[in-house]
């Protein structure tokens, strides 16, 4: 009877640590995904970097960094959106893409539009210093301070791109973020 017993708890232990491992493997990455890293306004998302040739992860990191994925989000400083736009740079993106169409900046929290203005942002960022981390500087930062900082030998090595030393810790930090956002993004869905 003994034996029994311990039979039947040795099976039952290896069926509950079979079950631990397949909630590891196979259930766990999926709510990672779903929850964690989520690749919500997909169709909006996928649309905009084929049209403007640009990394779908790198959009994604920026939005789940920026708002969570909330089109309503305004922030402290009154940014909107997804990609949490200001209206001068929406102002500035809009004059860069020569959009004519009746779009205001209320239209930002719209995810369509949002995201449109956001990557086309990025892009516009991305070609001028060619670099993912001095672009997303000149996002949360703008273009101004990110110029200034490349200036100075202590934050770059060639003028061109922080690579040494971003000196504002709030920007440094959501550089960080988002990098950190897009390694996962481009490992989980690749």
């Amino acid at each position: 009877m003994k034996k029994s017993n311990a039979k039947k708890a040795g099976l039952t232990l290896l069926f509950v640590f079979l079950a631990f491992i397949f909630g590891i493997v196979i259930v766990l990455p999926k709510l990672y995904k779903t929850y964690l890293y989520p690749k919500k306004y997909s169709e909006y998302v996928g649309m905009t970097a084929k049209k403007y040739n640009f990394d779908e992860d790198m959009i994604y990191a920026v939005i789940r960094t920026e708002s969570r994925f909330n089109p309503d989000a305004v922030s402290d400083v009154g940014a909107t959106g997804l990609m949490q736009l200001m209206p001068d740079a929406y102002e500035w993106v809009r004059y860069r893409m020569k959009d004519e169409r009746n779009i205001t900046y209320e239209d930002m929290s719209s995810p369509d539009y949002n995201i449109e203005y956001g990557t086309y942002l990025l892009k516009l960022l991305y070609d001028e210093y060619g670099d993912y981390e001095t672009a997303l500087a000149a996002y949360h930062a703008g273009r101004g301070s990110v110029n200034n900082w490349l200036k100075d030998p202590e934050n770059s090595s060639d003028g061109k791109i922080l690579d040494k030393k971003i000196p504002s810790s709030a920007t440094a930090h959501y550089v960080y973020k988002v990098m950190h956002a897009y390694d996962v993004y481009s490992k989980i869905y690749d």
